[in-house]
């Protein structure tokens, strides 16, 4: 995949995993839908990144950034059964981002 085309992706996606928990808090009915896509953009974005050349401690964090975009689709897993253990979930998705993208060495 293109690093443009899966930036767009990105994006998008963010954008979509935002709306769906924004508009999910007022009880609407396509918001878990909006989360679902979101987070399936999120996570094929991350695992379309290509590893070969990474070295171990970027390799690490993009480990952490899988696990991150997994763990947003088990979060809309719980938004479609009406479970309120979806925000716990999504809380420690964003957190693993923050966290590998502090910690990422400078391009």
């Amino acid at each position: 995949m293109n690093q443009q085309i899966r930036s767009i992706i990105f994006g998008v996606a963010g954008l979509l995993v935002l709306a769906g928990a924004v508009l999910f808090l007022t009880h609407w009915a396509v918001a878990p839908y909006l989360f679902a896509a979101g987070a399936a953009g999120i996570a094929v974005c991350y695992l379309t990144l290509p590893v070969k050349d990474l070295d171990f401690r970027r390799r690490r964090l993009h480990r952490f950034n899988v696990f991150a975009g997994l763990l947003m689709i088990v979060s809309s897993g719980f938004m479609f059964n009406n479970r309120t253990q979806w925000i716990l979930v999504f809380t420690l998705a964003p957190t693993l981002q923050v966290y590998t993208a502090f910690l990422s060495p400078a391009a």
